[in-house]
């Protein structure tokens, strides 16, 4: 039996150290400016395609790493950074992901390389799934998907909401419903190839936080896709609709949603992002404390905010410690059967926002002014626990796991 151990390895180690070099030297210094102009900050996406961060390959190598542990180390260390340069540096990751949960080998080398392009001409992908009704809830999704036969193309009608992405996307990774009647089990995935008819983008939020990241509307008017884009194929999806009908009949064997299937790979990788933000904010206020002087020594002094950084600190680790366990078990096969991932995501996520909180009362009112940093750090933590599955919904996750109970 393998010993256990909390401790990288050296190729750990020194992947962990590079991406930290580059979120110190390039992600940070551009944070501020990017963050005022509300842009995607192709410059800084550019500059991590250059060095091989932004590639299939280094996301490949993380994400078959056997420990578990390379996506949320490479989040953590990204997100540190800064949130919002970070976000559109490894957004499509979740259109990689959607595709990687629930399409066939040859989708997965078509599609996946699309969505980067390389050092010399960066590409972004973009995963749509929530709509203006359908957050939360995705059972009341309306975008619909309908079947040509005769020219083997499916037809995509509807609008998508809070894209990461949406609209500048080379390409787009959509959620549609192919059957109503079977509610969130009568949902597939597709791929809208680049230039395709009919997608545009709508509305371009202008956000709370991650404001680099671009955010917006994606609207499918009669966008005709080929066969092959659906994710998974027509004759898989054909069983998995045939499986929902009958439970819906009988009851039986649970039938995975797409979108669902996406968001449950991802969520230990979105609390890592959280530990990062949270991390960086402590440590701005750790060195804060040790340097500002009141009353004729350094505020750090007083217990009041030197416990204040034991508790910010125990709870960065804890959140670490949550996530890594998540990535663990998802990369060895173990199912979350006290939904782990749910736990990992809404624990760090929470932790964010009341670490950036606590960092922004240390700096007093200096905290409070964009001169410093925790103040934007504070903006941007608040997304975690708002997407990919609000607080609300992990703890609804959580609850029906471990009680079996259809709890509402």
């Amino acid at each position: 039996m393998a010993e256990f151990t909390l401790e990288l390895n050296d190729d750990q180690k020194q992947v962990r150290d590079w991406l930290h070099g580059f979120a110190a030297d390039v992600i940070r210094p551009a944070a501020a400016e990017w963050d005022e102009r509300e842009e995607t900050p192709w410059p800084v996406i550019q500059e991590a395609a250059k060095v091989g961060i932004y590639s299939l390959d280094f996301y490949a190598q993380q994400f078959f790493d056997p420990t578990g542990l390379g996506i949320p180390m490479a989040m953590e260390e990204l997100f540190w950074g800064d949130a919002g340069i970070a976000l559109s540096i490894v957004g499509t990751g979740l259109a990689a992901v959607g595709v990687l949960a629930n399409g066939t080998e040859e989708q997965i080398g078509t599609w996946i390389p699309q969505m980067y392009g390389d050092a010399s001409d960066v590409k972004v992908a973009a995963f749509c799934s929530s709509e203006p009704d359908a957050g939360s809830d995705v059972a009341s999704m309306r975008t619909r998907a309908v079947y040509d036969q005769a020219k083997d193309e499916w037809v995509l009608n509807g609008t998508k909401t809070w894209a990461t992405n949406g609209g500048i996307a080379n390409v787009h990774v959509v959620v549609a419903v192919v059957d109503a009647e079977l509610g969130s089990k009568g949902h597939a995935t597709f791929i809208v190839p680049p230039n395709t008819p009919g997608l545009s983008q709508g509305q371009k939020f202008k956000k709370h936080g991650i404001r680099a990241s671009h955010t917006a509307e994606v609207v499918l008017e009669d966008v005709r896709v080929p066969g092959h884009c659906l994710l998974g194929g027509k004759e898989k999806l054909d069983q998995r609709l045939a499986r929902a009908r009958e439970r819906a009949r009988s009851g039986g064997e649970r039938v995975k949603n797409a979108a669902m299937a996406t968001f449950e790979a991802s969520r230990p990788a979105v609390g890592a992002m959280a530990v990062g933000t949270a991390r960086a904010a402590y440590e701005v206020a750790l060195d804060y404390a040790k340097t500002r002087t009141q009353f004729g020594r350094p505020i750090i002094d007083n217990q009041g905010i030197a416990f204040q950084l034991a508790d910010m600190r125990t709870q960065i680790d804890a959140a670490r410690l949550l996530v890594w366990r998540a990535s663990w078990m998802a990369t060895t096969g173990k199912p979350f059967e006290s939904a782990e991932g749910s736990m990992s995501k809404l624990y760090a996520s929470e932790t964010a926002k009341k670490v950036t909180a606590q960092a922004i009362q240390i700096l007093g009112g200096n905290g409070f002014t964009r001169e410093y940093p925790v103040e934007r750090m504070h903006r941007d933590a608040a997304i975690y626990t708002i997407f990919e599955g609000t607080s609300e919904i992990q703890r609804l996750v959580i609850a029906r796991t471990l009680s079996g109970m259809p709890i509402r």
